[in-house]
């Protein structure tokens, strides 16, 4: 790690780095995955979850760095090239053959929905760990996490 002043114990900013590096990789990989879904998306509700996708994307950005800074406050050194996302992702392969918007919205929901539940259990182990902050950086991205879950189910209900 690198030298901080910040007051969590190096134990804790140790045991909290490795959550957030995994969350990095996985919301790297959503980020790129809800692009790939925009660009290809087709058919006959095209533009709105052209829109919608991008939305995510934006949005998934924001959660990419604020768990990139967070690594960095804690003394760490966020991982954030392809290569390092592709080797400690979680989340499924997306699927670069699919056009139907059906499809897309049926993988995207799958790789929200799997990211969500890795956020959920990082809430859990970072505050037991003894950082509320990034508790609750992993808070604030969850429930982003579940309103886009619920946009994107919407289309296939």
């Amino acid at each position: 790690m690198h030298p901080t002043k910040n007051d969590l114990p190096a134990k804790v900013r140790s045991r909290v780095l490795g959550t957030l590096g995994d969350r990095l990789a996985d919301a790297t990989d959503l980020m790129l995955q809800t692009k790939q879904a925009h660009w290809n998306v087709k058919g006959p509700n095209f533009i709105a979850l052209h829109e919608l996708f991008d939305k995510i994307n934006e949005s998934s950005e924001e959660w990419v760095d604020l768990i990139a800074e967070r690594i960095i406050q804690l003394g760490g050194t966020a991982e954030g090239t392809v290569q390092a996302t592709a080797k400690r992702t979680s989340l499924p392969e997306y699927p670069i053959d699919i056009t139907k918007g059906e499809d897309h919205v049926e993988k995207l929901s799958g790789a929200l929905a799997a990211f969500g539940k890795k956020v959920r259990a990082a809430i859990d182990k970072t505050g037991k760990a003894g950082d509320a902050d990034t508790a609750d950086i992993f808070t604030e991205i969850s429930r982003d996490v579940d309103k886009y879950l619920w946009f994107v189910e919407a289309h296939n209900q």
